[in-house]
C-alpha cells in the first residue's frame, strides 16, 4: 500500500489486460485491447488507432522492445544478444519469427505473468507503476516540505497550463481540472516521456538541493517513420531494431519495467539493445495520481529524471539531414508538410550525402509484399511550446527501394524535387508579383531587376503555396507509377503552380495594368523553369 496525496493506492489499472490501446480488426472491427491481447491478437489487427500521435510513436517503440522479448523461434528471441552478434543470423531468426505469422500465445502470457515482476504493468502499483517514479511523491515538494503535484492539465498534452492559457484557450483550468480517464492517461504518460519539453519543471529535492529544469525529452521534434504492414503481427516484427547498433554489449539489457529504478543522481545506464535503446533515455519522470476507484487520473508530478548527458545514439526511426557544418540531425517534424514529400529519403540507400533514411526501413525481408509506410510526427520548438501532432500513411511503396527496384526509386526522386522546384519557384514568384502590383516605383519592364523585401512578401505568395501543394500531392501520385519513368514530370507541377498563382491574385484584380503586368511576369518565371529543365 502507498500513499499519494492523501489517497491510498494499491494498483487497479492493470495495462496488461484493461482496454487501452485502440485498434482496428481486419474485420474492420474497432475496439480497444490490453497489452496482452495486442500480442495475442497481433495477427487479427490491420491498425493501430490511437488518437495521439506521439503517444503512438512512443508506444510503438515500448511494442517493438516487448516484441523483442516474445517475438522467438523455438528458444530463441529477436533480443537475444547472442544471436545479435551476428547480422545475417539475426536476420535469418527475424525471417522465421515473421515465418510463424503470429505470436506464440504461451510465450505471451510467460512474459507478462512470469517474466516481468508482478505489478511492473500496473499504472497505479504502489512500488513500481508503469514507465513512473513513486518517488516523487516524497521529493516534489514545497519548501515546507507539502506536496507540490504538477497539476493534471501539465500532463495532457493540449491542455492549457497557468494564467493565460486559462483565458485564451478552452474550458479547462488550473482551478478546476477535469480528471482524465486511466487509458487516456496513460497516452499522455508515454507522450510526455518521449517528447516531453525542457526547461522548468515542477522542481525535485533529492538532497539539499531543489533543482527544477529538465532537458528535452529523446523524441522532441521529431518524425518517426515504421514499416507498415498489412497486420500489426508483421509491423511490430520488422519495429524491432537490428542489432547493427551502438550499445554496450557487455551489460546486461532492461526496459524499465524489468529492472528495478536508478539513482536520478547517479551516472546513466549504459546504453543497451534494443530494451534501453527503445526504452531507456528518458529525460523525465512522471508520477500519475489516480481517483478512488483508480478509473481516472487526478492530478500528476512531472519533473526530471536526470541531468547526465544523452548518450548519443542513432534513433532506428528517424530520417537524419546534414547540417550546413555537415553534421546530421533528425529531421524535424513540420505539420505543413505531407509524408510524400520525404518519400525519396525512405526509398533511397541510406549512405546519401544529404539525408540518411531509417535503419528501420534498411533490409526489409522482401517476401512479405507490398507495404506502406506510416509516420507521426509532433511540430514543436525545443523548449515548451507545441504546435501540432499528426500522422500520415503512405500506399504501398516499399517495394520501390533503391535496392529492389532503382528505376522507381529514381524515378520518385525525380517527382519529388520536380515538385520542391516548382513550389519555390512559385513562392518567389508570387512575390515578384505583389511587389509590381504594389508598389507603384517598381520597375515593370521585363529584364528589370527587382528587389524583394522579406518583412514584406505580400499576400500573394502564401495563398499560392497552400493552394499549390495540395494539387502537387495529387500530381505526384499519379505521376509515381512505373509506367511514368521516362516521361516529363515537371510540366505537370508548373501547371499546378500558374494554376495556384492565378487563383491567388484573383479575377477581380486583373483588371488593373500593374497586376496585369505582375501576372504576366510571374508566369515567366514560372514557364522559365520548365525551359532549364529541358535544356538540362
Amino acid at each position: 500500500m502507498f500513499a499519494r496525496k492523501g489517497i491510498t493506492v494499491s494498483g487497479g489499472f492493470d495495462l496488461r489486460d484493461e482496454p487501452w490501446i485502440p485498434v482496428r480488426l481486419a474485420s474492420g472491427e474497432a475496439l480497444r485491447l490490453g497489452l496482452r491481447d495486442v500480442f495475442k491478437r497481433a495477427h487479427e489487427i490491420s491498425d493501430l488507432e490511437l488518437p495521439v500521435a506521439p503517444a503512438a510513436a512512443g508506444l510503438l517503440r515500448i511494442l517493438a522492445a516487448i516484441t523483442s522479448r516474445i517475438g522467438r523461434d523455438g528458444d530463441v528471441a529477436l533480443g537475444d544478444a547472442r544471436v545479435g552478434e551476428h547480422i545475417e543470423d539475426w536476420m535469418a531468426l527475424r525471417r522465421q519469427v515473421l515465418g510463424r505469422g503470429m505470436f506464440d500465445q504461451e510465450v505471451v502470457d510467460r512474459y507478462f505473468d512470469e517474466e516481468v515482476p508482478a505489478g511492473r504493468f500496473d499504472l497505479f502499483d504502489a512500488e513500481r507503476p508503469f514507465l513512473q517514479d513513486p518517488r516523487l511523491v516524497a521529493e516534489c515538494v514545497g519548501p515546507k516540505g507539502e506536496a507540490n503535484p504538477s497539476g493534471v492539465n501539465k500532463l495532457v498534452f493540449g491542455r492549457p497550463t497557468g494564467v493565460n492559457g486559462a483565458v485564451l484557450f478552452g474550458h479547462h483550468t488550473d482551478a478546476a481540472p477535469v480528471p482524465v480517464p486511466a487509458a487516456e492517461a496513460t497516452w499522455h504518460l508515454i507522450a510526455q516521456l518521449y517528447f516531453g519539453p525542457s526547461g522548468q519543471c515542477t522542481p525535485r529535492r533529492i538532497t539539499d538541493n531543489r533543482t527544477g529544469s529538465t532537458d528535452a525529452a529523446p523524441l522532441r521534434k521529431t518524425l518517426s517513420y515504421f514499416a507498415w504492414a498489412p497486420e500489426l503481427f508483421a509491423t511490430l516484427v520488422l519495429a524491432v531494431p537490428r542489432p547493427d547498433v551502438e550499445a554496450d554489449w557487455e551489460a546486461t539489457d532492461a526496459c524499465p519495467w524489468e529492472e528495478n529504478l536508478n539513482s536520478p543522481l547517479g551516472p546513466m545506464t549504459p546504453l543497451t539493445w534494443p530494451g534501453r535503446l527503445l526504452t531507456g533515455q528518458f529525460r523525465h519522470a512522471v508520477l500519475l495520481v489516480p481517483s478512488a476507484d483508480r478509473r481516472t487520473v487526478t492530478d500528476a508530478y512531472i519533473t526530471w529524471a536526470t541531468h547526465e548527458p544523452a548518450r548519443v545514439t542513432r534513433d532506428p526511426y528517424l530520417i537524419l539531414d546534414r547540417r550546413k557544418d555537415g553534421d546530421f540531425q533528425p529531421r524535424e517534424a513540420d505539420g505543413s508538410r505531407a509524408l510524400w514529400r520525404d518519400l525519396d529519403s525512405l526509398l533511397l540507400k541510406t549512405n546519401r550525402r544529404d539525408a540518411q533514411r531509417p535503419p528501420i526501413l534498411e533490409a526489409l525481408p522482401k517476401r512479405l509484399g507490398p507495404m506502406r509506410v506510416r509516420a507521426y510526427g509532433f511540430e514543436q520548438d525545443g523548449q515548451q511550446k507545441d504546435s501540432i501532432w499528426f500522422q500520415s500513411t503512405t500506399p504501398p511503396v516499399l517495394q520501390w527501394q533503391e535496392e529492389s527496384d532503382p528505376a522507381m526509386a529514381r524515378h520518385i526522386k525525380r517527382c519529388h524535387e520536380a515538385a520542391e522546384d516548382t513550389g519555390d519557384r512559385l513562392d518567389f514568384a508570387a512575390k515578384i508579383a505583389w511587389k509590381i502590383a504594389a508598389d507603384a516605383t517598381t520597375d515593370t519592364s521585363p529584364k528589370a531587376r527587382i528587389r524583394l523585401d522579406a518583412r514584406k512578401p505580400g499576400p500573394w505568395a502564401s495563398a499560392a503555396v497552400n493552394r499549390y501543394w495540395p494539387a502537387a500531392e495529387d500530381e505526384f501520385w499519379r505521376l509515381a507509377t512505373p509506367e511514368h519513368i521516362g516521361t516529363d514530370v515537371t510540366r505537370p507541377f508548373i501547371e499546378a503552380a500558374l494554376t495556384a498563382l492565378d487563383e491567388a491574385i484573383g479575377q477581380v484584380s486583373r483588371a488593373d495594368i500593374r497586376v496585369a503586368r505582375a501576372r504576366s511576369r510571374a508566369r515567366g518565371i514560372l514557364l522559365g523553369l520548365l525551359r532549364q529543365t529541358r535544356a538540362s
